[in-house]
């Protein structure tokens, strides 16, 4: 009898903790929709009560979950067996409880309050091309931040606490360890690649593609990979992003009229994490066994569907059809003159979203080394326009003339986002290694997307990624999913063998 009592008390403080951390998750989904509008839908003017009302709505998630009730359930199952899945609910709520008891809840506020006003004064100084005007909220929010990782804990590098937010998973040694290996490949293949004789077809997407054919050619594409509607839509943002639950995952992209390919790439990318959000279990949400498995992962998806997927040739094969059917002045152009367009390496380019595949990196090195600069205080936020150039130069031979070409083109710093820029590289070597892994078991996978056949890669990913939530920490997922560590070996070996053909590279 004691047995079972021992029994039906675990099973109510566990529904107990369920019911809490799902009304927690209901606050953050609000909250999510109103920023999804923020940067979509609202007017210009409507910032002041809309900063209030998502620091409102931080601070009500923030007490929430700081509860002192939510912290005895978490002790009482401690000591309770629970099976697989409950465990890791456990794991995950305590982990995130343990953070943000320790930070108070005017902390909480002030941040989200800033951030949201932030963001309008970065559109400002972009669009005036005047870093100073974002300057002053930059160094607040640097301020602030580094309060946040001192409450969590004093002790540590507050960077470190500040990627955890994003990456709790992966230690951040792993990380830049990961970093150096990418970074000391590209470095020496972007250089020879520059030095190559090798003329790739890159006009062939030159003149003028008018906005409206471009939104018409996008939401073919989203057709042609499988983007479900009635759980999403499309919209236009300044910085494209996607957002939401599995039932409701919108995506959004930008257009410039003489780039038709940035729009196409860049919403299959949001695709990617799109569909990521959409294979979470239905039956999971409000709980981590519905929620994505942190940044790394969730990038990873973008980056498979982008670059594996969107700049492959098979891609092409199916979709160079339709791109002449929405710009019949591309009539001429070959499916191989296509992908070389699609995977050219870029001398010049400043902008890191429409950075090609290799130099892409770089522009993460230069963010990381920055941001971790500005958190330990060896760098002023009034330097960082003349760093960030500097870097520029050194890493990529290219030096930006405007701030808004420049320090100002990522939206992350206004949302307070530091930390979160090397997610986007070890999302693209881990999707290396679930490519290599889905096509080992699928096999063919090149054949089945020049037939526009998608549904095997779908299942793959959700059967051994989408549907596990955070059932399992990052490095224990890879493994899972692929049966080895998590290594940057595939993603060097991709792109050495694929770039080394396109540019007849000796190191190939």
């Amino acid at each position: 009898m004691a047995t079972e009592a021992s029994t039906e008390s675990s099973a109510d403080a566990y529904d107990e903790l369920l019911d809490k951390i799902q009304r927690i998750s209901n606050v953050q989904n609000a909250a999510g929709v109103l920023g999804w509008d923020q940067q979509v839908m609202m007017p210009d003017e409507g910032t002041p009560a809309r900063s209030k009302q998502l620091s409102a709505l931080s601070a009500v998630s923030h007490d929430l979950l700081v509860d002192d009730e939510i912290g005895e359930l978490l002790d009482e199952l401690e000591a309770e067996e629970l099976d697989d899945e409950q465990a890791a609910v456990v794991r995950e709520v305590r982990r995130s409880y343990e953070r943000e008891v320790r930070v108070p809840t005017d902390l909480v506020e002030e941040i989200s309050e800033l951030s949201s006003e932030a963001l309008p004064a970065w559109k400002e100084a972009k669009a005036e091309n005047d870093f100073s005007k974002f300057a002053p909220t930059l160094e607040r929010l640097v301020d602030l931040k580094k309060q946040y990782a001192e409450h969590i804990d004093p002790d540590r590098d507050p960077y470190e606490v500040l990627f955890e937010d994003f990456e709790p998973c992966l230690p951040l040694d792993q990380a830049e360890e990961i970093l150096d290996e990418v970074k000391a490949t590209l470095v020496p293949m972007i250089e020879e690649i520059r030095e190559s004789d090798v003329d790739l077809a890159v006009d062939s997407f030159q003149g003028t593609f008018p906005e409206e054919q471009q939104d018409e050619l996008v939401r073919d594409a989203l057709d042609v990979l499988g983007y479900p509607w009635e759980r999403g839509r499309l919209d236009v943002a300044p910085h494209p992003f996607s957002t939401g639950t599995m039932f409701d995952a919108r995506v959004t992209t930008r257009f410039d009229e003489s780039d038709p390919l940035g729009a196409l790439l860049s919403t299959v990318h949001e695709f990617g994490h799109a569909t990521y959000t959409l294979g979470l279990p239905d039956e999971a949400y409000g709980t981590p066994l519905g929620q994505a498995r942190d940044l790394s992962v969730h990038e990873s998806q973008s980056r498979l569907w982008e670059n594996h997927v969107g700049r492959s040739q098979a891609f092409w094969e199916l979709f160079l059809p339709t791109f002449k059917e929405q710009f019949p002045e591309t009539e001429d152009v070959s499916v191989q003159q296509a992908y070389e367009a699609a995977n050219q390496v870029y001398e010049d380019n400043l902008i890191r979203v429409e950075a090609d595949e290799l130099t892409y990196h770089l522009h993460i090195v230069i963010r990381f080394e920055i941001e971790r600069e500005l958190i330990s205080g060896d760098l002023d936020v009034a330097d960082v326009p003349e760093t960030w150039n500097d870097k520029y130069e050194e890493y990529l031979g290219i030096r930006p003339e405007t701030d808004s070409e420049g320090c100002l083109q990522d939206i992350h710093w206004s949302h307070g986002s530091f930390g979160y820029f090397p997610t986007y590289s070890l999302g693209s070597v881990m999707a290396a290694q679930l490519y290599a892994a889905a096509e080992d078991d699928i096999g063919d996978l090149d054949g089945q997307i020049r037939a526009g056949d998608f549904d095997a890669l779908h299942e793959w990913l959700t059967e051994n990624v989408h549907r596990h939530g955070q059932r399992y920490e990052t490095n224990e997922l890879v493994v899972e999913a692929t049966g080895e560590d998590f290594t940057a070996d595939y993603f060097l070996d991709y792109v050495t063998e694929k770039y080394g053909a396109l540019y007849d590279l000796d190191s190939a």
